[in-house]
């Protein structure tokens, strides 16, 4: 299982953290690799706090569990971390990806991270409000794992969004994504 990398994408009912999860593992499986992808609800009702899931490895996935030790957390909505521990589980050399424009002081001494385990963030919502017109963060989100991460290539998501969406849709998301991917940083 060491080929294994697990992520967890938390976010809140309509804001689209499976629809994200799906987009990468897609990308994932565009590029040769093995994958999965699946929500967990708890009140299925919009704005309800809820957790998507990715697997992707080079080897056929035999595990069909939740993911309890992530090697990547990615925060769609910011309020999510004072309202549930998403920093459960993750791996001592773990990534978060956060969706905020908050200081790195703040972000870090709230979250209290290990040394090891790194910090990316993005305004993504004021990317995606500006892009958009809406504050809808799943696609920004995932430009800015892929750079935090690399788990699949930026072109293989760009792809996939292509597929997924039509129009100008497609075209504002791609315009996210890259924009995000740019912004991401590390703190």
């Amino acid at each position: 299982m060491n080929n294994i990398i697990e992520i967890r994408f938390h976010g809140r009912g309509g804001q689209g953290a499976w629809t994200a999860t799906q987009l990468l593992a897609m990308s994932a499986l565009e590029e040769g690799k093995y994958v999965q992808s699946f929500p967990s609800f708890g009140p299925e009702r919009a704005g309800a706090p809820m957790m998507a899931f990715v697997r992707i490895s080079d080897q056929p996935i035999k595990l069909h569990s939740d993911i309890y030790n992530p090697h990547s957390v990615v925060v769609l909505d910011p309020t999510l971390l004072t309202a549930v521990n998403v920093l459960d589980g993750i791996q001592s050399n773990g990534k978060l990806v956060v969706n905020s424009h908050e200081s790195a002081s703040t972000l870090k001494n709230s979250l209290k991270l290990k040394d090891q385990q790194e910090l990316w963030t993005v305004p993504a919502s004021d990317i995606a409000i500006e892009i958009l017109g809406r504050d809808i963060t799943s696609t920004a989100m995932i430009g800015a794992l892929v750079k935090a991460t690399g788990y699949v290539n930026l072109d293989s998501v760009l792809k996939q969004v292509q597929k997924r969406f039509s129009g100008a849709i497609a075209e504002k998301n791609i315009v996210l994504i890259k924009r995000s991917y740019e912004e991401a940083k590390k703190i």
